[in-house]
Order: C-alpha cells, then sequence, then structure tokens
C-alpha cells in the first residue's frame, strides 16, 4: 500500500514520542495508547488489556493516519462484552426474575411490562430458542416493522423497550445491543373529544334515565360518580377512595390519595383539591340524601364505563343501536364515547379556559412535573386562549367620542 506525503509526514512527526521493543520489531505511540506497528512489514496494530490478557489485532492498514481513525472502534469492540447466558429464554428468565424481585414497581407496572413479554414471544416466532449473540439489527429492523404496522405507537415504543432489556439483562452491553439500532416511534399526542357544557348535562341526564339498562338506583349513583370525577379531576381509582372525612366544606378542599406515586418517590401521598361551585352543589345534596359517616365514602359506585358508553351513544364514529320492541332504536345523545379519564380531561379543560393557570391545574391533578405533561395535553388551550387575548393588542389611536373637541397643538419655544 503505498502511503501519501502527509501521512509520511504525520508518521516521521509520531515518531518522536514512540519507543521500540528489545527486538526492534515494535513501535508503540505515546500519544496514542493501544496503538502499535509491526516495523517490518509496517502494518498497524490495536493492542489492550482484556480480562487480565493482552489482545493485540490488526487494524488490516499501514497508513499511520488511517490507523489512528479505526484505534478507538477496534479498542471498544475489545471491551464488548459477551453474553452471560446463551439463548433468549434464559435471558427472558432472568429479566422476568428480576421483575418479580423489583420491590419498587406497582402491580400493575409489573403486570404491564409481563403483558409486553407476552406479546414480543407472540410477535416473533422461535424468539425463545435464538442465541442472542446471533440476534441480528436486520432480524430486530424485520419485527419492528411488521409490528409498528399492526399496533399503536406506545404499544410498539414499549415492546421495543422490553427487547432491549432483555438483550442487555443478558450480558450484550447498550452499545452493541441491535435493538438499539431500532428507532421508537414518535407518539401523536392524543386529541380530545370533550363534551359542551350543555352536552354534559345531557349526557348526564341520559346516565340517570337508565340508558345502560340499569335500576334507578345504579343509574343515579352512576351519574353522580360522573359528576363527582368531572367536578374534581380524580383518576377513577383515587376517587373511589375518597371518604367524608376527607371532605373540608369550610376549607373548601377534598383530600385525595395519590394512585400514581412511585414508591420511591418522595412526593406527599396525598393532595387538596379545591371544591368548586358544581362540586359543593353535589356534596351538599349527597350529604343530605345519604347522611353518612365520616368513614363511608362519597361515591357509592366505584365505575360507570358502561352507562357512559350508552348515554354517549357513538363510539368509533358508529352510531350505537338496540333493539326493543322489534325497532332498532339508537343509543343516547350522540357523541362520541368518553371514559372515566376523560372527565379527568374535561375538569383540566374547563379550569384552563376559565383561566386557571396550567400549573394550578397540574398540581389539582397530581402531577410532580411542575406542568410539563399538562402543558402537552392542554397546551393548545393555552394558545387559543393567547389568540384571544392577542386580538386586544391594538396599535391605532382609538377613536374619540362624538362630543369631544380636539385643542389645537401647543407650539413649543
Amino acid at each position: 500500500m503505498t502511503t501519501s506525503n502527509n501521512d509520511t509526514t504525520a508518521a516521521r512527526e509520531s515518531v518522536q514520542h514512540t519507543s521500540v521493543s528489545k527486538d526492534g520489531k515494535w513501535r508503540t505511540f505515546h500519544k496514542h495508547a493501544g496503538l502499535m506497528q509491526y516495523i517490518p512489514s509496517g502494518a498497524y496494530f490495536a493492542r489492550a488489556k482484556v480480562d487480565g490478557k493482552i489482545k493485540r489485532e490488526s487494524l488490516e492498514t499501514d497508513v499511520f493516519t488511517t490507523a489512528k481513525i479505526k484505534l478507538p472502534d477496534k479498542l471498544k469492540e475489545f471491551k464488548k462484552p459477551k453474553p452471560t447466558v446463551g439463548t433468549f429464554a434464559e435471558a427472558r428468565k432472568l429479566y422476568e426474575t428480576d421483575l418479580d424481585n423489583d420491590y419498587t414497581l406497582a402491580d400493575k407496572s409489573r403486570k404491564y411490562r409481563k403483558d409486553r413479554l407476552a406479546a414480543l414471544l407472540k410477535t416473533w416466532p422461535g424468539l425463545d430458542a435464538m442465541k442472542l449473540e446471533k440476534i441480528s439489527e436486520t432480524a430486530c429492523r424485520a419485527w419492528a416493522k411488521e409490528y409498528a404496522g399492526k399496533f399503536d405507537e406506545q404499544n410498539f415504543n414499549n415492546t421495543l423497550g422490553t427487547l432491549r432489556a432483555v438483550i442487555e439483562r443478558g450480558g450484550i452491553g447498550h452499545d452493541s445491543n441491535p435493538a438499539r439500532k431500532i428507532k421508537r416511534l414518535g407518539v401523536k399526542p392524543t386529541q380530545l373529544k370533550l363534551p359542551e357544557p350543555e352536552q354534559f348535562d345531557k349526557l348526564v341526564e341520559a346516565i340517570e334515565r337508565g340508558a345502560a339498562g340499569q335500576s334507578s338506583w345504579q343509574s343515579k349513583h352512576c351519574a353522580d360518580l360522573v359528576r363527582f370525577l368531572a367536578f374534581s379531576g380524580c383518576r377513577i381509582s383515587e376517587a373511589r377512595n375518597v371518604t367524608w372525612a376527607d371532605v373540608d366544606m369550610e376549607r373548601g378542599e377534598i383530600t385525595v390519595r395519590n394512585a400514581k406515586r412511585s414508591k420511591t418517590s418522595n412526593a406527599h401521598p396525598t393532595r387538596q383539591v379545591p371544591i368548586i361551585p358544581a362540586m359543593r352543589q353535589l356534596l351538599e345534596r349527597l350529604k343530605i340524601e345519604q347522611k353518612p359517616s365520616p368513614k363511608d365514602r362519597v361515591c357509592l359506585m366505584g365505575e360507570c364505563e358502561k352507562a357512559l358508553t350508552a348515554a354517549c351513544g357513538v363510539k368509533n364514529g358508529e352510531r350505537l343501536k338496540r333493539t326493543k320492541r322489534g325497532k332498532e332504536v339508537l343509543l343516547g345523545i350522540g357523541i362520541e364515547r368518553i371514559t372515566h379519564h376523560d372527565l379527568r380531561h374535561l375538569f383540566a379543560t374547563r379550569c384552563i379556559e376559565a383561566g386557571v393557570d396550567i400549573p394550578t391545574v397540574s398540581r389539582w391533578l397530581g402531577h410532580s412535573d411542575g406542568g410539563a405533561l399538562a402543558m402537552r395535553v392542554y397546551g393548545h388551550l393555552r394558545r387559543a386562549h393567547s389568540q384571544t387575548q392577542a386580538q386586544l393588542v391594538t396599535f391605532v389611536a382609538a377613536p374619540l367620542p362624538e362630543n369631544a373637541i380636539r385643542l389645537p397643538k401647543q407650539k413649543t419655544a
């Protein structure tokens, strides 16, 4: 191989900072740790100590500048960890054991990760039997292409994360993990379709009338649960645990036990949600009707999904129907189906539209990120408010009233 003038100059300069072995065959470079040259042939080598043993491999070049470029990658290759287990199945079992022993994980989180693992095995036949070191980037891309076309972005990203975790649990390093070469999908913000105030009133009335075919007792308490969720922003699991002892009518606050709280978090286990006027009316009525003790729960129903679906009447763009006395009858009031969690979104939306700042709404919802998540979800509402306020800004002089007399301009000295 012919060397260039630039390389010859660089090599000469480097010789000033080198050492030669006693037999005169090897040259080491002080400024480039790990770089060696076999003097008889001029070929360059990488040298490193791995697990107590000296390892040396050719850089397949006799050009000094090329050798410097290749050296870092070769040294990184030396340090590449070998799998500690053989097959994916063996690594998977270690990963599952880690999940079972992780006391900081909530039960739902543990179950969800195992569900992602099951989905991975179902969509990649033969994965369990594969040797970890034989799992290639090409194979990972083939799986990703197939999986991404069938499931939503969040599902894909979490399943990909599980694949990465299992491979690394088997001993493959982060940089060498072929699944790390697969990019995550961008998650599009959920487009909220929430009922307008008059639609919400009709929705609650439909639930009270027994839209889901429930008894009058169940229908009434389902409607009250819908009101409580919409007026408080609570998650359904939080609403179930609110007792009358948590309601302070004088201070105008409800103490809510935070459902989504990491076991290792220092965040307070409860938060204070203000009692808005609509909630106060609801609580005053319920207190008269129930005559509760402090330990009694405020919401007597624990869920209302079926009632919500029937009362809305539209699911995935299709109008729901029911056969009654041989005739098809349209269900609900004709709006897209909403869920328990959508009522939490409804609370936040109404608060922001009323002028409450996003960080405050975020605290009411129990977020601990200072409003970052709420800004991503509800930021469009603040932008709409901003546009409305912008229309109040003007650079045009306001017209004088009809009865005003314009004074002549005073001359300056």
